[in-house]
């Protein structure tokens, strides 16, 4: 996922530009915002305190039809729960796969196309309703529908009807069955696709309430649908706030326990001025997503070292996108160069230490990462002498280049750092364009109309299989106009092919296919498609009222709120 997509990050940003001009207009909106968090609190479950987290950017959104960002599946995660989702356990077991809204695993059949699984019974959404069998179905409808970022790797190719649906060539997925009375879910795919049980375990695959939801093609960013977990999503503004409280309606799942304390999220794009509010005790949780800037760390360290630590999640890897469809990087010695010369000890510094030396795209905990030595040298300090020679062998010195990056520090600092080096290896024309941390992702991935042509990326496992590396950033066929996220607009036959091949393999025996995806990441470390800048490691940063624990961090979700405890 985008880290604050984030995708998934990882992206709106509301501005009011009309002031209401008449005075019982302000009265009437007070009066439903009244209204509307009487209802959502009636009734509530008693949260032992409130927790306060302070977030760099906000989510894409908190309708997880939309959303597929690490700050919105971080929150997603707890109030959608899918027919799978992953154990709340510590470390690499909390990749693990459990039943969710299922009584246990699919049951997979017809050579790994059929998925056949029995919803729970007596579960109901937040709001009081049934969760039906066919909320099921209309939660991927609506996920195609919207669409959802992830859809056109995740879905269309993959469910039976989905691509028709999409299209708008059938009124529903021909390959999805459902029976209310039983609450069986029979799911028919096109191919055997390894991973399918793990598509199952989105937050945006978590299963809403169709009642209510009064437009399936558009999202509800301030009214998200009802869901079915642990926690509940009320009072968002736009870009600025949002609270995530326990649901007073939740029956529990065994492995998904109901939460302890509310959540408050405070987004502030200033993470500077958020470490200072967690180090003061002002806040509590500094996001695990956000970046510590390098120069704001030795003040950490030495007034609050048993509240800080870095987390080791194994399955990131930060890169810079280079768009081989379009000069220059259609090239390969152009590519080629931008890698010899990348400096990662610079990129760690201006990132507090926090990035383990790339330069292999998939990341170490992800099976299928390469043992073997790098392609162009071992990551340092960049060879900017050879670095020079091959964007003159590659002609393409006088092409404009236009770097984009986040505003947010470090990542701004980082896109500096690479535009600077750019212009020292031979680019002679180099452009760096600031893009809002909310709008970013989204901006760049208007592949019809902007098709970037190189900057600032990165990606958070939405699961622990290459497939969801390669299959939504590397994969030809996951180019989209619209929300597409394989910025390099990378589409090499080789690739598309074993990603087809490998990606039939389940993940429960990955390790089979892993001699075959290292050698598809050994080849495209080769044709440098990517450039890897380091492997992010993430803040474990609390307030003094916090009762920390290992519980509380997923190494696929960042934060696990039904674990955070006030002392």
């Amino acid at each position: 996922m985008e880290e604050d997509a984030t995708v998934r990050n990882h992206l709106k940003r509301s501005t009011w530009s009309v002031i209401l001009a008449v005075v019982g207009i302000a009265a009437i909106a007070a009066a439903i915002a009244s209204s509307a968090t009487a209802k959502a609190t009636k009734g509530r479950v008693a949260a032992a305190g409130t927790i306060n987290i302070v977030q760099g950017v906000a989510p894409q959104s908190l309708d997880p039809g939309l959303d597929y960002t690490s700050q919105g599946e971080e929150t997603n995660w707890l109030v959608y729960t899918g027919l799978t989702t992953y154990a709340r356990k510590a470390g690499t077991a909390s990749t693990q796969l459990i039943p969710g809204l299922a009584t246990a695993l699919p049951k997979i059949s017809g050579g790994g196309k059929v998925y056949t699984v029995t919803l729970r019974k007596g579960q109901v959404f937040s709001n009081g309703d049934p969760v039906l069998a066919s909320d099921f179905a209309f939660t991927v409808e609506r996920a195609l529908s919207i669409p959802w970022g992830g859809a056109s790797t995740f879905i269309t190719p993959v469910i039976k009807g989905a691509a028709a649906y999409a299209n708008h060539k059938a009124k529903t997925i021909s390959g999805i069955q459902t029976n209310d009375a039983t609450g069986k879910i029979v799911i028919h795919l096109t191919s055997a696709y390894g991973p399918f049980a793990n598509v199952l375990a989105f937050p945006s695959l978590g299963l809403i309430d169709a009642k209510d939801v009064p437009d399936i093609t558009k999202a509800q960013p301030t009214n998200p649908p009802a869901g079915d977990g642990p926690y509940m999503v009320t009072n968002i503004a736009p870009n600025a706030s949002y609270n995530v409280v326990l649901n007073p309606k939740y029956k529990p799942i065994p492995g998904i326990p109901t939460g302890h304390d509310d959540i408050t999220v405070k987004i502030n794009a200033n993470v500077s001025a958020n470490a200072d509010a967690v180090l003061n005790n002002s806040a509590d949780i500094f996001d695990f997503a956000d970046t510590i800037p390098g120069s704001y760390l030795a003040q950490i360290k030495s007034k609050a070292s048993s509240r800080y630590s870095l987390v080791d999640l194994g399955g990131t890897t930060y890169y810079i996108f280079l768009n081989s469809s379009k000069p220059p990087f259609n090239n390969l010695d152009a590519r080629e160069a931008v890698i010899v010369g990348l400096n990662e000890e610079a990129f760690n510094r201006l990132g507090g230490g926090t990035l383990a030396p790339a330069c292999f795209f998939l990341p170490p905990a992800i099976p299928g990462h390469p043992s073997g030595s790098c392609p162009f040298g071992k990551p340092g300090l960049g060879n900017v002498k050879k670095a020079q020679s091959l964007v003159k062998a590659s002609g393409q010195a006088n092409v404009p280049i236009t770097v984009y990056s986040e505003e947010r520090s470090p990542r701004l600092q980082w896109m500096e750092q690479y535009e600077s080096e750019l212009k020292a290896i031979g680019f002679k024309n180099v452009t760096l364009k600031e893009v809002a941390d909310s709008h970013y992702f989204l901006t760049l991935g208007e592949s019809k109309t902007l098709d970037p042509q190189t900057g600032f990326e990165d990606w958070n496992q939405d699961f622990p299989n290459p497939v969801d590396f390669y299959g939504v950033l590397l994969d030809g066929k996951s180019i989209t106009p619209t929300n597409n996220l394989n910025f390099g607009m990378t589409n090499d036959p080789y690739v598309n092919n074993q990603v087809t091949k490998l990606g039939a393999t389940p993940s429960t025996q990955i390790n089979k296919v892993a001699g075959g995806w290292r050698a598809v990441d050994t080849y495209v470390a080769k044709h440098a498609y990517v450039a890897p800048f380091g492997y992010q490691q993430f803040p474990f940063f609390s307030s003094t009222r916090i009762a920390r624990s290992p519980l509380m961090i997923n190494d696929i979700y960042g934060w696990n709120y039904s674990a955070l405890r006030l002392k």
